[in-house]
């Protein structure tokens, strides 16, 4: 987990600042307490999360590891570059010298910043929407769901409690203390909010409980049509895959690209994956138009914002006008057709 840090370089970057000796080892145990942080944040994001974002997580660790040793190692070469002025004095004192150290210590503030945020990057792993191909992804939306209706119900019982008894006490286990609590803050919310849980308050609830239904449906879906046929399509030097299980747009070559088809599909988001041999990014209906227009095959028309979404979400590519019109699509679970590549 921990990257070398240059003991010599440190040394003599402190002693061209300070007039103190340097504490042997000081920069290492300074770096490894920096990751050793790094490492229990990890740990407490873990117990928060699903597994399937443990490697990411462990993955960024490392690399906050690696560039925090590498800009340790930079800082330090860089502060040994010349001395201070309370060191070695104002005769013949190298200030071409010490204006390019203080404009390189500037660059390595805004590295360092970088470097930090790579923590904030951690702490957002596995807080935003559930990724179809989390392979724990039906359990949490399941989960997600029972909960959502349970506070649905809690709250429209509450609302027929209040409407009944112009109080909250009495209801179910609250005590007197709490509900004479709810009364008070009943009584000074606005007057379309004076009740328990306001109207909009349910109307929030039950969108998220059909955006759930919606996305487990989705998932049957995914499951349903990840083997069709219609979701590889071979070209000449090699194929695009449309990965449901993944969710990943997937173009798997016979041979290395060319580094002008290579810079092309950086540009565009794609990913190299070790893992899967395959250039890939997120599965979209803009990535399948992009993925075609690369490789020469412009036969589908970009889609807009609007339409951006997995391969379960989203409609088929629409036809141009000069394509006959297309034949019936698959659809999912809920009805929606998935991406054709052909």
């Amino acid at each position: 987990m921990y990257y070398p840090i240059n003991e010599n370089t440190a040394r003599l970057s402190h002693q061209m600042m300070s007039m103190s000796d340097y504490k042997e080892g000081s920069a290492t145990a300074g770096y490894r307490a920096a990751v050793d942080e790094a490492a229990a944040l990890v740990e407490r994001q873990k117990q928060k999360v699903s597994p399937f974002y443990h490697e990411k997580l462990d993955a960024l660790l490392d690399r906050y590891a690696r560039r925090l040793a590498q800009w340790t190692n930079d800082h330090n070469r860089n502060g040994a570059s010349c001395p201070s002025v309370l060191v070695c004095g104002a005769a013949n004192f190298p200030v071409r010298k010490k204006q390019k150290q203080n404009a390189r210590e500037d660059s390595l503030r805004r590295e360092y910043d970088e470097i930090k945020g790579i923590l904030s990057k951690i702490k957002s792993i596995g807080t935003g929407p559930i990724d179809p191909a989390d392979p724990h992804a039906r359990e949490m939306l399941e989960d997600r769901l029972q909960s959502l209706q349970n506070k649905l119900e809690l709250g429209k019982a509450m609302n027929a409690h209040y409407r009944k008894h112009k109080t909250m006490k009495g209801f179910r286990d609250f005590s007197d203390k709490t509900a004479a609590e709810m009364d008070e803050a009943i009584k000074s919310a606005p007057a379309f909010a004076q009740t328990p849980f306001p109207d909009f308050e349910l109307a929030s609830l039950r969108g998220k409980i059909k955006r759930t239904q919606e996305n487990l449906a989705k998932l049957d879906g995914i499951e349903q049509h990840k083997d069709d046929a219609a979701n590889t399509l071979e070209f000449d030097g090699g194929k695009i895959f449309l990965n449901m299980e993944a969710n990943r747009l997937q173009i798997l070559f016979d041979e290395i690209p060319d580094e002008e088809t290579r810079a092309a599909l950086k540009s565009h988001g794609f990913k190299w994956s070790r893992k899967n041999e395959a250039w890939q990014r997120q599965l979209t209906r803009n990535a399948v138009y992009d993925a075609k227009r690369i490789l020469g095959i412009t036969d589908t028309k970009r889609a807009t914002a609007a339409d951006e979404g997995d391969a379960a979400q989203d409609a088929a590519p629409p036809a141009t006008p000069e394509e006959a019109p297309p034949p019936e699509l698959p659809t999912a679970a809920d009805g929606q057709a998935l991406f054709p590549l052909a």
